[in-house]
């Protein structure tokens, strides 16, 4: 990691640049038709699309991007604030005076006396404090309740770990993935579950929890690794569509259409995607 020295020239010029963004909208805010008419409730959709544009800037390690997706959610930050002010509630500066005091609280072992040894020290503290300030009696309360299936299973994990409960040794949490998938394997191979077919729906709760728990403990042993399973899953779904997209390349250049295809030529095309990676 670089670090960046203290430099007044660079902080001025950053201020400069925030007291811009804000200038210009509050000038839309006021005078454009499209700007004047959007709520908190209208943007909240509108925020996640941006958000996950940024994600997918950051997977494709594309900084010329990152920096335009960057100014997309930061103003949506600012637009919020702005349509707070307007009814009273809060305005930026407290924001962000809100956000450092709670960065300060949170790190006392960089503004208080406290001593940690590790990461996992800074962790335990982080989760210990958030508990105290919220006064939640939950590890998980903090937890959102919308947050994607997936995301939501690794914060839980982490929030879990966080209080001490973890497994000791990766065969520990490896031998779980194995026994989730066992007992999902024996409900979808049950003698009345039909073959390459959906399940039936008197076999599909069993199965779908069965399901779930795979899943989760696969999360788990990901997170035991150091790997993160959503930017795994989301970077096989772009390799998945690369491949796909050069497959359906290679038919239209034959004249011929997928369906048109057999499942042989389909693969050897497949696997011709996977060289030109």
């Amino acid at each position: 990691m670089h670090i960046i020295p203290p430099d007044p020239t660079r902080r001025a010029r950053q201020l400069d640049a925030f007291g811009r963004l804000l200038d210009v909208l509050d000038t839309l805010r006021e005078q454009c038709p499209w700007d004047r008419k959007q709520t908190l409730q209208s943007l909240r959709h509108l925020t996640i699309e941006e958000t996950y544009e940024l994600t997918d800037a950051i997977l494709r390690d594309d900084l010329a991007d990152l920096k335009k997706e960057l100014g997309d959610v930061m103003l949506h930050l600012v637009f919020y604030a702005r349509i707070a002010e307007e009814q009273g509630a809060f305005d930026i500066a407290d924001v962000l005076n809100q956000q450092c005091e709670k960065l300060i609280f949170r790190h006392p072992h960089i503004y208080g006396d406290t001593k940690v040894n590790n990461e996992e020290d800074v962790k335990r503290n982080w989760e210990a404090l958030k508990l105290q300030e919220k006064g939640t009696t939950s590890v998980l309360g903090g937890v959102p309740a919308s947050l994607p299936a997936l995301v939501k299973a690794m914060r839980i994990q982490e929030k879990a770990r966080g209080a001490g409960f973890d497994w000791e040794e990766r065969g520990q949490v490896w031998a779980k993935v194995q026994e989730e998938l066992a007992e999902f394997e024996r409900e979808f191979n049950r003698p009345d579950a039909p073959f390459n077919e959906p399940l039936p729906d008197h076999l599909r709760a069993a199965a779908t929890r069965e399901l779930g728990d795979v899943l989760f403990s696969l999360i788990n042993f990901a997170r035991f690794l150091g790997l993160n399973p959503e930017e795994a899953l989301e970077r096989t779904n772009h390799k998945f569509i690369r491949r796909f997209q050069y497959l359906e390349a290679a038919a239209r250049a034959a004249g011929r259409s997928l369906t048109e295809m057999t499942l042989d030529e389909m693969e050897a095309h497949w696997q011709a995607a996977k060289t030109q990676e």
